[in-house]
């Protein structure tokens, strides 16, 4: 006897799956288990049952993103159709974050200098850390 899923019967690491916010199913149930996945204010589990219109807040350092839920996706979809499922939230402060931390982190070492000495990687701490 098979038994078929219904469109409101998804997982949030599932469901974050399938729009596209994680690459693979495995590290989005890892990040509701280390509690970067929040719904209405509390860390949830991977098992726990999304619905349309809540509000999901997902932790990927530096950066809180902030998703409210259209509809239910019954299976992955694909880029151009992410839209149809999510609409994106996150404040424009959280984007900035995101260009700040890779501005900073794109470090250009010329050829030949080899591994940056004690001195040199302390300074690169400090300026990071900025």
């Amino acid at each position: 006897m098979m038994v078929k899923k219904t469109v409101a019967d998804n997982r949030i690491d599932k469901f974050l799956w399938s729009v596209r916010i994680y690459k693979t199913r495995s590290i989005a149930t890892e990040a509701c288990k280390k509690g970067r996945i929040i719904i209405n204010d509390i860390p949830v589990k991977p098992a726990r049952q999304i619905t349309a219109g809540e509000i999901i807040q997902v932790k990927k350092t530096p950066v809180l993103y902030t998703y409210r839920v259209k509809e239910i996706a019954s299976s992955r979809v694909s880029a151009k159709l992410v839209s149809d499922y999510i609409e994106d939230n996150t404040p424009d402060q959280e984007r900035i974050k995101l260009d700040m931390k890779n501005k900073t982190t794109a470090r250009y070492r010329y050829k030949g200098l080899g591994r940056p000495t004690k001195k040199e990687r302390r300074d690169l701490d400090k300026l990071m850390e900025i």
